[in-house]
């Protein structure tokens, strides 16, 4: 079955670019349909493709039985992993062009930290689900606007005393949100050490990450699929800030505008993920730097392609979450840190074995 991958692969990549996209895209596209199918099969009760059949069609004519709710609450949860998953990739190629460092990731400015602390502080006070979800989410964007108001020079092109060059040193926007981040740990540190044993649980799988609680929402699809249609036209002017963001400037790219831009969605994707699961490791880190590694640095396919990627895989680490130790349920971030972790150190090799 294997024997002509690397002709396939071959014959991919001689492909001219807009050809080679379309082919990449349509395969994420199908295997993101496999992963939907593996989804709706596994759980506790295994289902057969026969009678997966059987609850599709029971949904499609509205007179769901046992089957059609058994698929429909699967199918459910695996579509709010795959926009989660797909928030956190895309949030992490914003970030890594933002502060031009392959090794960012969506939590290393502290956002995910405002979400935690307005999230436990909601179940610490034993709010409804809907109040830990906004609690969560206003965390998260009262914690941007810090940010941003410490570090808005840095987002700018420049200003009187400053050089251009200076203003576009992304390490002091990253040096205020990891303290900004600290101090966020502290504050979920001091909660969890009040709590009561009834809530502490609870807290520390949403610290995790766990997907157990979401329920079908469109509000993270309308906010994934405004990101990225607003980061796809900006793709061309993204390649230039990451790439050589020096010329940037002189080939009429307004950088600071396109800087707060990038923190501002990718700040907006973070707080949606962080608000509907949890904090939920790796994904905005493997994802888009596999995809780079794999396709290449042009953001024109790497923004749909690690948006897609990030979506297949959280839905299918929340699989085996749901279905390794069934009926127990695992929490996602477990299952992604495990293959997370490996899957880097692993990239990490390859990339030391290219480097001269």
């Amino acid at each position: 079955m294997f024997k002509n991958l690397p002709a396939a692969t071959a014959a991919v990549a001689a492909m001219p670019p807009r050809r080679r996209g379309a082919v990449i895209l349509g395969l994420l596209l199908l295997l993101a349909l496999v992963a939907f199918l593996i989804a709706g099969v596994s759980g506790s009760v295994t289902l057969s493709f026969k009678e997966l059949g059987y609850g599709a069609g029971q949904l499609w004519h509205g007179r769901p039985g046992m089957l059609g709710t058994v698929l429909q609450l699967r199918l459910e949860r695996a579509a709010s992993a795959f926009a989660v998953g797909a928030m956190l990739a895309l949030a992490g190629v914003l970030m890594q062009a933002l502060l031009r460092n392959p090794l960012a990731d969506p939590y290393v400015l502290g956002v995910s930290g405002g979400a935690s602390v307005g999230a436990l502080l909601a179940i610490l006070l034993a709010g409804a689900a809907w109040m830990i979800d906004a609690a969560a989410f206003g965390g998260a964007l009262l914690v941007s606007l810090l940010l941003f108001a410490l570090a808005h020079r840095d987002l700018h092109d420049g200003y009187a005393g400053r050089s251009v060059q200076a203003a576009r040193d992304p390490s002091l926007l990253l040096l205020t949100g990891v303290i900004v981040a600290s101090g966020c740990g502290a504050l979920v540190t001091l909660m969890l050490s009040l709590a009561p044993d009834a809530r502490l649980r609870g807290m520390v799988f949403w610290l995790i990450g766990d997907l157990s609680a979401v329920q079908s929402r469109w509000l993270p699809w309308l906010l994934l699929a405004g990101v990225l249609l607003a980061a796809m036209r900006a793709a061309r002017a993204i390649n230039l800030l990451a790439m050589h963001a020096e010329g940037a400037v002189a080939l009429g790219i307004r950088v600071g505008a396109l800087r707060r831009g990038l923190f501002a969605l990718a700040a907006l994707l973070t707080a949606g993920a962080v608000a509907s699961a949890g904090s939920i490791g790796f994904v905005g880190l493997i994802v888009p730097h596999a995809c780079r590694f794999a396709l290449g640095p042009d953001h024109r396919l790497l923004l749909p392609a690690a948006t897609i990627g990030g979506g297949i895989f959280l839905m299918l680490a929340d699989t085996a979450a749901r279905s390794v130790l069934a009926p127990q349920q695992l929490p996602v971030g477990v299952i992604t840190a495990l293959i997370g972790a490996p899957l880097f150190l692993l990239q990490l090799h390859y990339l030391r074995r290219k480097l001269p």
